[in-house]
């Protein structure tokens, strides 16, 4: 199998990954009892050599709900009754999630509001505080 190219500067070898093809349920007439086209996608990226540890590391958390138990990450593809699409999707179903979970939210600095942020909050209340005022006091002739 070819490497993967996940993005720039992170690539899975491809004897990392295996393939295995199962028969397909669904549509497809007598083409699903005899021809296998579902596409199971496995890769362990605990024991990956394509991964720096910090990636694996955070990449193992962020994944961890989609391991198994002996830590493969399994993609599944059923789309089309052609096992080489399929295995193409496949492929691109792994590098979309590889690639999602790799990313790191940015840090959020802590930042103050300005003094002028603050005198135009307090004015703001203030005019809003008279309109309120002004509008009790009296006035009710019943």
């Amino acid at each position: 199998m070819r490497d993967l190219v996940i993005q720039p500067g992170l690539t899975i070898p491809g004897s990392e990954l295996s393939i295995a093809f199962a028969r397909s349920g669904g549509s497809g007439g007598q083409n699903v009892n005899k021809v296998s086209t579902k596409v199971d996608l496995r890769w362990h990226p605990g024991s990956s050599a394509a991964l720096h540890p910090n990636d694996r590391a955070w990449l193992l958390e962020k994944l961890a709900n989609k391991l198994t138990g002996d830590g493969a990450l399994i993609v599944t593809s059923t789309l089309t009754r052609d096992q080489i699409k399929n295995r193409e999707d496949a492929l691109s179903k792994l590098t979309l999630i590889v690639r999602s979970a790799l990313i790191r939210p940015k840090h959020r600095r802590e930042t103050k509001p300005s003094r002028g942020a603050k005198r135009r909050r307090v004015a703001d209340k203030r005019h809003r505080a008279g309109i309120k005022a002004g509008r009790s006091g009296g006035g009710g002739d019943d």
